[in-house]
């Protein structure tokens, strides 16, 4: 234990023993020597209030959130404060803010509750007492998990939560928090496998199902999470009286409280599996009975705009930031339509947020991209290129991209799959032939060949399917980080009995079926399949495989100026999204050495100059007749979630080209990382 440590610890001691005046002396000292203890200065702050130097204590206080604005424990000390001078006002939001931060804080939940009772707060008093009551019959560790858990003490709350499953292996509340654990590890196998166990040992258990059908999502196993949320709904229906026919509620109440809770989740999945109608009606529905909350205009907005209602999708924009001035993701999504004119009153109000400290981290990275697209369609190229940099540059810096991983990834595929690991295992897969992948970098052009092909009478157009994505995550399982630059996955594709490829492959396709029509095909284009050719060829040999491909500047910075709503980390600097091409380009080669034949390449020029020429070579690929209706693919009505989704509802055009020799004067850390990249392919 360190001495400043040791202190802090003497300090609650003699808090404890009620001298406050000598622990506040000692956490001064420390601070002399730390100022930048945090536990000290709290400590300062508590010994403060019980001095009742209340002014002190809250300027102590200030100072403690600006390094850590959402420990909990601060929040609550302050609502203490503002208890002692008898403002209740500024004592209930501090509250508030207290168990958003850390909802194992039981004493505000208590504080809470007398303030709410005072003001006759029916619907916040039942909240509140429900927590105390699940607090109370939370086992005291588990408790303690959820406060580590609140300030990101991952290690020391999986150590606590693990000790405690151990004596109490099903324990629905503590796989829970292991599940939340692993969820922020990004270890989504682990997170699944937890929270599905918990569903099956309480079927009943409302959280437990939310947070399956949250894993769900963001494992974009939109169908599985479709059966979750409407589950939840099916339960909600059979609750009571306080349901309308219409599923709304009739009253408020917990079934209306509830309802908040999974109709975004049930939006999600009905988006996810291509019930959008059903999604704008649950988003409808939550803009109704919350006419100030700023996020559901926005969801709705995606929905529209993917089914290329734009009109009403830039409506719904802009209402959402009128109700939130520096709503990021309003302003970024008018941008990512890739058609919309802001105003100058709209640069003026987003230049004004981006320099407002008091702007969310996420909400200025997303002003920063809309305004370099603004400046852009402005011709204002080096504002441009300077609002895209910051956004980038703030974004990277939370990102978890990693050229060193990236080469192992790379060049363990091209270790073990060579040819004659194919020739070993020749059609040892599913002999389905239903699926088109199309694969490459992201803004190089893969849209424009979906909608083509989905154009064809035999084509379902789908979206970006994580199948592929998921399978070789369970492959690859925990990696021993003893042998970091020899993956399991990989490696144990050389390893696996030949009937595993065909399960696997009838997987696929079964899982799959959700996001099909009738049609014989069907299109998965996820661009990170490119890392999982010799997978997919192990598991559907029978498959088809495209190569999206686009010329390497225009390609990289495309992606540079495009904030993605999830992965694509390497692509927030220049460098990083220059290698990535690079190592890109060394894998399709070698695709292309050991699988002769097995995936085309389209590059998006060619297809531009010569569309028939291109498009017949893209159906005899695919062993399909030509339908003049995919050479007017801008007229084919389909749900298109991806940031082209305007651009390919317009006939061929070529002044997309070279936008990025706009920006030349600025790109050369980008020229210089793709380096052989460069050379005419």
């Amino acid at each position: 234990m360190s001495e400043a440590h040791a202190r802090v610890s003497e300090a609650q001691q003699l808090l404890a023993r009620g001298q406050p005046r000598q622990a506040a002396n000692a956490m001064q000292a420390v601070l002399r020597i730390e100022p930048e203890n945090l536990e000290a200065r709290y400590a300062l702050a508590v010994a403060q209030r019980h001095q009742r130097n209340f002014s002190a204590a809250l300027d102590t206080l200030k100072l403690v959130l600006e390094a850590s604005p959402n420990l909990g424990r601060a929040h609550q000390e302050i609502g203490y404060n503002y208890i002692a001078v008898q403002n209740f006002v500024r004592a209930g939001a501090a509250f508030e803010r207290a168990v958003t931060a850390n909802p194992s804080l039981l004493n505000s939940w208590k504080c809470l509750v007398k303030l709410y009772s005072d003001a006759g707060n029916v619907d916040k008093l039942n909240r509140a007492q429900e927590q105390i009551s699940f607090l109370n019959d939370l086992p005291p560790v588990l408790i303690a998990v959820v406060g580590l858990l609140a300030e990101d003490r991952l290690d020391e709350a999986e150590n606590a939560c693990k000790r405690f499953l151990q004596e109490n292996k099903t324990h629905v509340e503590g796989m829970r928090l292991l599940a939340e654990i692993a969820t922020r590890r990004r270890i989504f196998d682990d997170a699944e496998f937890l929270l599905e166990s918990c569903v099956e040992f309480e079927p009943d258990h409302l959280q437990a199902r939310i947070q399956y059908a949250n894993i769900l999502l963001r494992t974009q196993k939109f169908a599985r999470a479709h059966q979750q949320t409407t589950m939840l709904l099916d339960q909600l229906r059979a609750a009571g009286p306080s349901l309308a026919d219409n599923g709304r509620p009739s009253e408020n109440g917990e079934v209306a409280i509830r309802l908040d809770l999974i109709r975004p989740l049930h939006a999600a999945a009905c988006t996810g599996i291509g019930q959008n109608s059903d999604a704008i009606a649950c988003y409808r529905a939550l803009a109704e009975a919350h006419p100030d909350n700023h996020v559901f205009p926005v969801s709705e907005a995606h929905v529209h705009k993917a089914d290329g209602n734009l009109e009403q999708a830039v409506a719904l924009y802009r209402k959402a930031y009128q109700l939130k001035p520096d709503h990021g993701d309003a302003y970024w999504s008018l941008a990512n339509t890739k058609s919309y004119t802001f105003t100058d009153v709209e640069i003026d109000r987003m230049t004004a947020a981006v320099a407002d400290r008091a702007t969310a981290e996420d909400d200025r990275i997303q002003l920063s991209f809309a305004l370099g697209s603004a400046f852009e369609d402005r011709n204002e190229y080096a504002l441009a290129f300077d609002h895209y940099a910051q956004g980038n540059a703030w974004k990277q810096a939370s990102s978890h991209h990693s050229p060193e991983q990236l080469q192992v990834r790379i060049d363990s595929q091209i270790e073990v799959c060579t040819a004659a690991l194919f020739q070993a295992k020749a059609n040892v897969g599913c002999d389905a032939s239903d699926p088109i992948f199309i694969v490459g970098m992201p803004r190089a052009g893969s849209t424009l060949i979906e909608q083509i092909l989905a154009s064809h009478s035999q084509v379902d157009g789908t979206m970006e399917l994580h199948n592929i994505l998921n399978l070789a995550k369970r492959l690859r399982g925990r990696d021993d980080a003893a042998t970091p630059t020899s993956p399991r996955y990989p490696r144990i594709l050389a390893e696996l009995e030949d009937d595993y490829f065909r399960r696997f492959g009838e997987q696929f396709i079964a899982e799959t079926r959700a996001y099909r029509g009738e049609a014989p095909f069907f299109i998965d284009k996820m661009p990170n399949n490119f890392f999982h050719i010799g997978l997919i060829r192990l598991v559907l040999p029978n498959a088809r495989i495209i190569d999206a491909r686009r010329q390497p500047m225009a390609c990289c910075f495309s992606g540079f100026k495009q904030l993605f709503g999830e992965g694509q980390e390497f692509s927030y600097g220049l460098r990083e999204v220059g290698n990535y091409y690079r190592q890109y380009v060394k894998l399709m080669a070698h695709w292309d050495d050991v699988l002769p034949g097995f995936v085309l390449r389209v590059q998006h020029e060619a297809l531009v100059d010569d569309l028939e020429g291109q498009v017949r070579r893209l159906l005899d690929f695919c062993k399909l007749p030509f339908e003049a209706q995919c050479l007017e693919y801008h007229r084919t009505e389909r749900s298109i979630r991806t940031p082209s989704s305007e651009q390919v509802r317009q006939p061929i055009y070529r002044s997309g080209l070279d936008q990025w020799r706009n920006f030349e004067p600025w790109l050369g850390p980008l020229k210089e990382a793709l380096g052989p990249a460069l050379a005419p392919a």
